[in-house]
Formats: C-alpha cells, sequence, structure tokens
C-alpha cells in the first residue's frame, strides 16, 4: 500500500487540513488567556495556563499511544478534537480561577491524543524514505495554526468578547473532525475498546529506543513553553497592538522551510539537519535577549521560526524511525511526552520567574539558550552512531 500511494494524495490532505483547524481550535486562545486570567484576579498564576494544559498533555501520552495501536488512528484524533469542543463551550460557564485552571487540565487531554494518532496515520500511509518529507509538509498545516488561531483570536478579542472567542474554538475543532470523518482506518489488526486497556505499566510509558530525539525534543521545546507564556506580556511590553504578531511571524518563518527542512533530513540525515535547527534557535534566543525592540521581536521570531521549522520534521521522522512498526505509537507518544514535559516546565519556570516583572523576561530566554547548547554538545559528543 505504501509503494503505491504517493504522498499528496486525498486522504493526506484531509488529513493536513484537519490537522490545520485542530491546532487552530486551541491556539487561538493563548495570546488572549494571560488577560482573561487577569481579569478573573488570577494574575499570579499565568505560569499554570500552559504548565496545566501540558500536564495532563503528558500524562495521556502513554494511553494515546497504546490506543493508537489498539483501536485505531481516527478514534484517537476523534476524542482529542472532541476534548477542544467541549472546553471552548466551558470556559464562558466555568467563570473562576478554579473553574478556569480545571478547564486547562481537561484541555490538555486534546493534544495528548490527536497528535499522536496524526503522526502514526503519516507513518502509515507515507513510504520509509519520504517520512521526513511528509512529516514537513503535515506539519506546515499543523503550524499554520499556531500562526491563524492567535492572530484571529486577538482579532475576534478585540472586536468581540471573551465568550466569543471561547465559542468559536469550538466551531474550529468540529470543522477538524468533519475532515475526519472521511478518512479510512490504516491500522489493520484494529480492536474494540476495552477499559483494561488503560492499564498500563512501566514498559508501556517510554519507549527507549528513541531517547535521542526525544531528550533533544525536550531541550528544545524548553524555549516554546516560554514563548507561549512570556511573548505575549512582553510583545505588550515592546508596544504591539496584536498580542499575535509574534506568532504570525513566526509560523511564516517556520512554513517556508519545513518541506525543505524535512527532505534534506531524509536525504542528509536526521542528526545533520537537528544541529542545525540548535545552532538557529540558539541565535534566535539571543536576538530576543540583546535586541529589546519591536523590530528584535519581530527578528526573533522570524529566526525562531526557522529553527522549529528544522527541527519539527526532523525530530518526527527521526522518532518514526527508530520505532518497532507495532509499537510506532508508543515511540511517537515518548516524543511527545518530552515535548510536553519541555514546554511545561518551560512555561512553569517562566511564568513562576517572572511574576510580572518585565526585566526578568530577558533571563528566561538566556536559560532557554543554555538548554539548547546542551542539546548541541549532546549530539556532537555522544560517541553513539547517531543518523
Amino acid at each position: 500500500m505504501k509503494k503505491t500511494h504517493p504522498i499528496y494524495n486525498l486522504r493526506f490532505g484531509l488529513l493536513c487540513l484537519s490537522s490545520l483547524l485542530f491546532s487552530s481550535s486551541y491556539n487561538l486562545l493563548i495570546p488572549e488567556l494571560p488577560g482573561y486570567l487577569s481579569g478573573l484576579g488570577g494574575s499570579n498564576y499565568i505560569g499554570l495556563i500552559i504548565a496545566l494544559f501540558t500536564l495532563t498533555a503528558g500524562l495521556s501520552r502513554p494511553f494515546s499511544g497504546i490506543l493508537t495501536d489498539k483501536i485505531g488512528r481516527i478514534p484517537v484524533m476523534l476524542f482529542g478534537a472532541v476534548v477542544c469542543l467541549v472546553c471552548g463551550f466551558l470556559y464562558p460557564v466555568l467563570g473562576s480561577v478554579a473553574g478556569f485552571l480545571f478547564l486547562r487540565l481537561l484541555h490538555g487531554f486534546s493534544t495528548g491524543f490527536t497528535p499522536t494518532a496524526i503522526a502514526a496515520y503519516v507513518s502509515d500511509i507515507v513510504p520509509a524514505n519520504r517520512w521526513g518529507e511528509a512529516f514537513g509538509v503535515q506539519g506546515v498545516f499543523f503550524t499554520s495554526g499556531l500562526a491563524l488561531g492567535p492572530a484571529l483570536g486577538s482579532t475576534i478579542k478585540l472586536y468581540y468578547s471573551y465568550d466569543i472567542l471561547f465559542y468559536s474554538s469550538s466551531v474550529m475543532a468540529l470543522l477538524s473532525m468533519v475532515f475526519l470523518f472521511n478518512l479510512k482506518e490504516t491500522l489493520i489488526e484494529k480492536t474494540r475498546f476495552e477499559w483494561r486497556m488503560l492499564k498500563i505499566s512501566k514498559t508501556d510509558i517510554i519507549a527507549k529506543e528513541v531517547f535521542i530525539p526525544a531528550f533533544i525534543t525536550f531541550l528544545a521545546y524548553f524555549a516554546f513553553g516560554m514563548v507561549l507564556t512570556l511573548i505575549p506580556d512582553w510583545s505588550d511590553f515592546l508596544g504591539f497592538q496584536n498580542k499575535g504578531s509574534f506568532f504570525v511571524a513566526f509560523t511564516i518563518a517556520s512554513l517556508t522551510i519545513r518541506f525543505l527542512a524535512g527532505s534534506a533530513s531524509d536525504k542528509l540525515g536526521r542528526k545533520v539537519v537537528v544541529q542545525v535547527g540548535l545552532i538557529i534557535l540558539i541565535a534566535a534566543l539571543l536576538v530576543m535577549v540583546f535586541l529589546q525592540t519591536r523590530i528584535g521581536l519581530l527578528s526573533a521570531a522570524i529566526t525562531y521560526g526557522l529553527s522549529m521549522g528544522i527541527l519539527s520534521p526532523a525530530l518526527n521522522a527521526w522518532t518514526v524511525d527508530l520505532s518497532p512498526e507495532n509499537a510506532r505509537g508508543k515511540g511517537i507518544s515518548t516524543m511527545f511526552i518530552a515535548l510536553e514535559a519541555g514546554i511545561g516546565l518551560g512555561a512553569l519556570m517562566s511564568g513562576w520567574y517572572y511574576q510580572n516583572t518585565f526585566q526578568n523576561i530577558p533571563h528566561t530566554m538566556l536559560g532557554c539558550a543554555f538548554l539548547a547548547i546542551v542539546g548541541l554538545l549532546f549530539l556532537n559528543f555522544r560517541k553513539a552512531n547517531l543518523t
């Protein structure tokens, strides 16, 4: 099947469109949530906005991996979209700090499930020698949600209200489900869901085979947690009216490089491409620190977008390379656990250190740059054969 179906077919196109809408659904809220939480009286909990979301996303990864390999890719994708749909309607109902934080925990299940199944589905319908290219293309759509979501979300809040913003998030999730209903399941030996599937052992949580790309993912995405948490306030401090401007510039830059980076990792090897991505990531963080102007932040956003556009498809493909075919969901979920851990800890620690003091933000950026340097040194000096 993989040899007779090219990458660019109807199934791949529908999956990419669903991925775009799903990503837009929860990213729609990102730039406005700090202000919303502060309005509820929870300004001291800004760091938890992303941290709680990624906590449940990370905790649910082992379950999503097992279920992806047992009951199928599409049911797991649908479950994540349903969570986004429900949470969008509940935010206006639970209008308290405690209710908001509870919903951030619940909302995290969405990205704990859907992206794992998407990655497994892509690996099912694409030949192994073009995984990097395929993840690059699919990543273009998913990452577009990082730009479309925040930019559209800030515009909705500017002209309407928080309630309309939350309902719009639900509509995006519903539309993403429409495309999934037209996809054919790719898991051949699937079974019916049973509650005992949720009983996991230590061996079900982490796939040791994918340790290297997972470790690099953790270090690289620590900065992403900082960006999601502090860049909206940092943008406001530097004079941006639309807090989503950084994310628009970041995403456009990421889109321009993802396809080429994914294809390059197929030809040159994952390690070389990941090293280049880490070097550019370090440069982006240093630009954020030393050019504290609107032009400087936009320049950093572009550089940061290039780095993540290079790292994401290469790390995804590297993870699939190392995952056993009959446990691909487990390997992918391990990488995503590392991703969520990096984002969550980055958000939590940067929010804790920030304490509404803008002078503290550059210090968190330097800390993230240091972790990226650690990742680069790890790849350069590790004696094991890395492909």
